[in-house]
């Protein structure tokens, strides 16, 4: 398990080695080849690759582990992680966790019916509440490696539950995220993730 802390600026993070202490300012110089796609602050312009300024530390660390030992596969992203240590991933853990994240807004069109996914789910059909786990403001739970999914781009976020739901992302928790998805319709994924990108 990985478990962060900050503590004056720095984010130290438990990776399979130990503990690294990550330092934002470094993370920012090894973040260049990452702005391609996730933009200089983790601000995404692309709403097919994630935003990931505010996200929590110790899951951006998880993730690129993940992408480095298979345990999720994406050819660009594995690429990228392949040459990353503990210590490159603690500081760009660390940098991209201090950034802000740009708001957004939900399409009006779905955000009610994705409001409703999100706070009560559908028990007809099995899928749990999104606030169960990442909390009713989308914040996330960083000790329990929850990733905080407010103004997530909706189709990114749409993408990955269609992942889960095909069983191609498995990196979820005793498969939480693949039993949720793999009961929602299109119509669910396409209104939750909407709404979403709207949260704040």
């Amino acid at each position: 398990m990985i478990r962060t802390a900050a503590v004056i600026g720095l984010t130290f993070c438990l990776t399979a080695t130990g503990w690294a202490e990550g330092d934002p300012e470094a993370g920012q110089a090894k973040a260049t080849p990452c702005a391609a796609c996730h933009g200089a602050d983790g601000n995404s312009v692309n709403p097919e690759w994630p935003s990931i300024a505010g996200q929590h530390a110790g899951y951006i660390v998880k993730q690129l582990e993940a992408y480095k030992n298979g345990d999720r596969v994406n050819a660009l992203m594995t690429a990228m992680a392949m040459p990353l240590d503990d210590q490159d991933r603690a500081d760009l853990a660390a940098y991209y966790s201090s950034q802000s994240l740009t708001p957004k807004t939900a399409d009006p069109e779905l955000a009610e019916a994705g409001e409703k996914l999100y706070r009560g789910g559908n028990p007809a059909t099995g899928v749990a509440a999104c606030t169960a786990c990442h909390g009713p403001t989308g914040r996330g739970v960083p000790g329990a490696m929850m990733p905080r999914i407010a103004g997530q781009h909706a189709a990114y976020s749409a993408m990955q539950l269609k992942l889960y739901a095909a069983g191609e992302r498995s990196t979820d928790k005793d498969q939480m995220m693949r039993n949720v998805a793999s009961a929602m319709s299109e119509a669910e994924i396409a209104a939750v993730s909407a709404y979403i990108q709207g949260l704040r």
